[in-house]
């Protein structure tokens, strides 16, 4: 049976694999068993951060010593920009291997890569539909069928920059934006829906551009969708539970109301067994492998009746505020910081609030 292993590791820098590189060398980690790595560096996480550019490419390297180039290519790697505030840079590598033992349902882990896709069809329905179907493809790469089972989805996306809004115009297309940091919301939104559609939560053959980006009572509790420029098409990892996997992780996720509503994570937490009035003792920290978290500024300007100034900010970006906020409230429940925060949660989650996803080491029980 199939069983997934997920591994947490520090980065010092954008580029840093060696942690990586150690923990395959010690043979914790099988290289060929690698599906996706989700990881969190330091860049200002807008349009011009390269510095998810430097990480894909220095895992690709390094998975290119151990793999074929066509091997290399199909792990899914998700860089998300942005460590603000006390967010720890790190990489969690999630692994596929094989087991005797028969104790699931259990993680399960699926990933899938879309075609590219046209500038043209960044942050409109096509990019949507290429999304949906992405998921489905994942979700059967997982082994689950139903997708009340899935729990978190990961999505990387493309965004539009100045010259592929020129291939465009030259074909005689238009594009959904000039403006390239709004085609980042676009195209994180676009995906959010796709994934909404995929998992039934909101009827997609009602949708239509316009609802995109600003219709923000359609909304998935369970998509993460990153923007950036390393890529044209989408690279999608769906994890979820099922039966035909065995092993000692399960996920469960919870959906944040808003920027400080740790409650439903907590809950979360006490249905995969760890309870914990306030934060989380140590023992309780080892078996928490895993944090996953979207975050967004709300619209309002208004957080629990009180004015933000996130959205006021020409200095600094929105995203990078309320990834540090969110950072923080989950840190304060969880005990440390090295949590993969994404920013930018457009349709991920209610307005001002956003999808969690916890795994946890049931073995300790």
């Amino acid at each position: 049976m199939p069983t997934s292993k997920v591994h947490r590791i520090p980065a010092a820098a954008p580029d840093d694999v060696s942690g990586i590189e150690a923990a395959i060398a010690a043979g914790r980690i099988d290289p060929g068993g690698v599906v996706a790595i989700l990881g969190k560096t330091e860049g200002n996480g807008c349009v011009n951060d390269f510095s998810r550019g430097f990480g894909t490419l220095a895992l690709t390297l390094l998975f290119q010593r151990y793999l074929s180039k066509a091997q290399a290519e199909r792990i899914c790697l998700v860089m998300s920009g942005g460590t603000e505030g006390g967010m720890a840079p790190h990489w969690t590598i999630f692994e596929r291997a094989e087991t005797n033992a028969a104790n699931g349902p259990a993680l399960a882990i699926g990933h899938a890569h879309t075609a590219p896709l046209p500038p043209e069809q960044i942050g409109r329905f096509d990019q949507v539909e290429a999304v949906a179907h992405g998921v489905a493809a994942a979700m059967a790469d997982a082994a689950i069928d139903d997708p009340r089972n899935v729990h978190f989805v990961q999505v990387k996306c493309p965004l539009l920059t100045a010259q592929r809004i020129e291939e465009a115009q030259r074909r005689g297309g238009t594009v959904a934006t000039h403006d390239t940091l709004k085609s980042m919301a676009l195209s994180r939104a676009a995906s959010a829906l796709g994934v909404a559609g995929a998992l039934g939560e909101i009827d997609r053959g009602s949708l239509r551009d316009s609802d995109i980006g600003t219709h923000l009572g359609l909304w998935s509790g369970r998509a993460s969708c990153s923007a950036g420029i390393e890529l044209l098409g989408h690279e999608i990892v769906v994890f979820g539970m099922s039966p035909a996997w065995s092993g000692p992780l399960v996920i469960d996720h919870a959906v944040m109301a808003d920027a400080i509503d740790v409650e439903p994570v907590r809950a979360a937490l006490g249905r995969v067994g760890i309870a914990a009035a306030g934060q989380l003792t140590a023992p309780q920290r080892d078996r928490l492998v895993a944090v996953l978290a979207k975050a967004e500024s709300s619209h309002s300007g208004l957080l629990r009746g009180h004015r933000h100034t996130m959205l006021d900010d020409s200095d600094i970006s929105a995203t990078r505020h309320a990834r540090a906020f969110v950072c923080g409230a989950l840190a304060g429940l969880i005990g440390h910081a090295e949590i993969y925060v994404s920013g930018g949660a457009e349709h991920q989650g209610p307005d001002g609030g956003g999808p969690v996803a916890i795994i946890v080491d049931r073995s300790a029980i």
